[in-house]
């Protein structure tokens, strides 16, 4: 068995993942259209691959806008270089800047939700708990305000 087939697997379907979510942008966002699967599947590596390496270089650059706008500058990204790959690939439309904002918000919803249910994209949250038993940490000041009898050892949240 090859090394290189779980992440030639995950890059497949992480890249079927984005298809989807573009087809159902293509079908819900009046402006973006495609004619033929061809020009679907090159159009949707063609912004996986502007994802990869253009987009941290946007994000740089506009640092200080994703921060005063508390994020919602990155929708301003997605959508310009889904514009851009509209414009890179002919039989790939996308007709105005409002439809790529339209659309770059469906294919992040869609592909968050897809690629949540695969396994795609998991959480990075995590519960862990200390082992029945086991030793607990010496008691800071904060430990000395909990209940009686609360140990602890419940979840918490790694992000």
């Amino acid at each position: 068995m090859n090394s290189q087939e779980p992440s030639n697997s995950r890059f497949l379907l992480r890249w079927a993942v984005y298809a989807v979510a573009v087809l159902v942008a293509t079908q819900v966002v009046p402006g973006i259209e495609y004619r033929g699967w061809e020009s679907l599947l090159a159009a949707t590596l063609l912004l996986g691959l502007l994802n990869a390496f253009v987009r941290p270089l946007l994000l740089l650059l506009s640092l200080p806008l994703v921060v005063l706008s508390l994020g919602l500058f990155l929708w301003v990204i997605n959508a310009a270089l889904l514009y851009f790959v509209g414009w890179l690939v002919g039989p790939f439309d996308v007709t105005s800047f409002p439809s790529a904002l339209g659309g770059a918000a469906v294919i992040s919803l869609v592909a968050t939700l897809l690629g949540s249910m695969l396994g795609v994209n998991p959480t990075r949250i995590q519960s862990r708990r200390s082992p029945p038993g086991g030793p607990l940490p010496s008691p800071t000041r904060d430990d000395r305000r909990r209940p009686p009898g609360d140990d602890g050892g419940g979840p918490v949240i790694d992000v």
